[in-house]
């Protein structure tokens, strides 16, 4: 079919009510973007899902950072938008502007340079993201210990997606998915399809043009008014069957799997990645981080489960805006609540 067929499919959809989600952030703005998102019709609710590696992590591990922050010859090194995440206490913005020790960086490689130049400062990188991201980690963690560094260490919050998906298929409340492509490029589509055949749900794996996102969205719609269990890869130009067998070696190779906590999911075993006994001079304690101190009124953790949309949250564009977020889900440019704020 062509593209205009796809998008009147889309728009005169008049089927059974559907409730869908799109896991990944980058999906979700392109979704606004591309106008696929104000294509649909009433019939069919689109949801945000737990694909925002900031949104998802507890104010423990932020807690931990601040804690670091205010240590004596210790700095903290984190990317942009980590910096305006809540804690219980505070973010690493506000310890910042009461004298702690926290900067920003584009890539990790910057801190590897800081940490030559300063060899009297202990710099703790804040280490988040999923699949996509964790092959990169991986290598920077390699050359650390290749090249002797004793000064620098890693806090991670690397998760892994395929459990959280699991929660929300055992939750029964998505009629279909759109997997998250970027992490599929890394995973590969089995773990996908295995969910699929495992909780008889219909997935389907997307790109982020108008044109793959069309089609992602087509057959995701098509699929679910049929309840037909599955998994369909739209995205076969990137995304093979194996995945990226480098990336997930490279990864074998530095982290292993534990409990990691979810905001708004909890703990679920095995989503977390975490260094070796190789690399675990590196560790600036990252395991054991599951507090997670929601503040009142904020809807973030019904919001990554696809429970809640940001406007339903009472402090949505009031209190909580990107410039002044409340919850996690304001603060990345990936989190549902910041993209629905500024595209929606």
């Amino acid at each position: 079919m062509r593209e205009k067929e796809l998008a009147a499919f889309l728009r005169q959809y008049h089927g059974r009510p559907l409730r869908l989600m799109e896991v990944c952030g980058t999906h979700t703005s392109a979704l606004y973007r591309t106008g696929l998102r104000q294509l649909l019709p009433e019939c069919i609710t689109l949801v945000s899902g737990p694909g925002c590696p900031v949104c998802v992590t507890p104010t423990s591990y932020i807690d931990k950072l601040v804690d670091y922050a205010f240590m004596p010859d210790h700095q903290v090194l984190a990317f942009g938008d980590m910096l305006a995440v809540p804690g219980s206490r505070m973010s690493l913005a506000d310890a910042r502007g009461q004298g702690g020790a926290v900067d920003f960086f584009y890539a990790p490689e910057e801190a590897m340079e800081k940490a030559k130049a300063h060899p009297e400062v202990m710099f703790v990188l804040a280490a988040v993201g999923f699949e996509t991201t964790a092959p990169v980690w991986a290598t920077v963690i390699q050359n650390a210990k290749a090249q002797k560094l004793k000064n620098i260490k890693f806090l991670t919050a690397l998760k892994t997606m395929p459990e959280a998906l699991r929660f929300l298929c055992r939750k029964g409340q998505i009629d279909g998915f759109l997997c998250p492509g970027h992490v599929a490029v890394i995973t590969g589509s089995c773990p996908f399809a295995e969910l699929a055949d495992e909780f008889g749900e219909t997935m389907v794996i997307g790109g982020f043009s108008q044109s793959l996102l069309l089609r992602a969205m087509t057959r995701l719609v098509l699929e679910s008014s049929r309840n037909r269990a599955g998994m369909w890869n739209e995205y076969p130009a990137v995304v093979k069957e194996e995945g990226n067998q480098a990336a997930r070696q490279i990864i074998g190779k530095v982290f292993e799997e534990g409990p990691a906590t979810w905001r708004g999911i909890g703990i679920l075993k095995g989503s977390g990645l975490y260094l070796n006994e190789t690399y675990r001079e590196f560790d600036a304690g990252s395991r054991g981080l599951d507090t997670d101190a929601i503040p009142a009124g904020c809807l973030c953790s019904k919001i990554v489960l696809g429970q809640a949309l940001p406007g339903q949250c009472p402090h949505f564009g009031k209190r909580c805006t990107p410039e002044h977020p409340v919850g996690a889900c304001m603060v990345s440019s990936e989190g549902t609540c910041c993209i629905t704020f500024r595209e929606g």
